[in-house]
């Protein structure tokens, strides 16, 4: 299917991409700071589950269509950054945190995850980058380009998921040791819910109609 070659310089460019700081990021790290890691870590693969959606449908096809419809682009974006702005206005009305980061039970866990896959996959910009990145590395000569989109949207998922990872438990981290100051962890639970708001409006602004 694909060249070694080529798929070693994608793995290479895809590394570097996801380590860069983007929303995502932001989102995980403001998850795990008010929640602690645990929380950033279900959103972690909440995210990655949202990617595996976008994996299926760019192999299908549903992403250049969806990227190609003003319409479709706009419902996913506006979709998106209500419902961030939605999770940035619980967490300012929120009066728990105060004494920092609460353990969660398993449900609530489980929909801090969903909440990850809804964020993701209502991500136009997720859907222009596969639209933009993956077919780089595409050989339509080498086989099935369907299963050579699965197969390097599984690897930008895996290391997307490990860069996820280390920013979620750099946030807990931090905040583990704030556990002391009562007054600055009521001060970070604040910046989550600005960060949410803050992504919401980005998401709401940012980037073009497709033609």
């Amino acid at each position: 299917m694909i060249e070694t070659q080529t798929y070693v310089v994608f793995v290479v460019a895809a590394a570097a991409l996801v380590m860069v700081p983007g929303p995502n990021h932001l989102y995980i790290m403001a998850r795990s700071a008010a929640e602690g890691s645990r929380s950033g870590v279900a959103s972690s693969l909440g995210v990655e589950t949202g990617t595996l959606v976008h994996i299926a449908a760019a192999a299908a096809g549903l992403s250049y269509v969806i990227a190609r419809s003003a319409v479709a682009f706009d419902v996913i974006r506006y979709c998106g950054a209500a419902y961030l702005v939605y999770l940035g206005v619980r967490a300012l009305l929120d009066r728990g945190g105060e004494t920092g980061p609460r353990e969660l039970p398993p449900r609530r866990m489980r929909r801090v995850y969903a909440e990850g896959v809804v964020v993701n996959v209502f991500n136009p910009k997720v859907i222009l980058f596969f639209l933009a990145f993956l077919p780089q590395f595409v050989d339509r000569s080498a086989g099935s380009v369907p299963a050579q989109v699965v197969v390097l949207g599984l690897t930008l998922s895996v290391l997307g998921l490990l860069s996820n990872l280390g920013y979620a438990f750099a946030a807990g981290l931090l905040v583990t040791r704030l556990r002391a100051r009562p007054r600055a962890l009521l001060y970070q639970r604040r910046g989550s819910g600005v960060v949410y708001l803050a992504l919401g409006a980005w998401a709401a602004v940012s980037g073009a109609r497709p033609a």
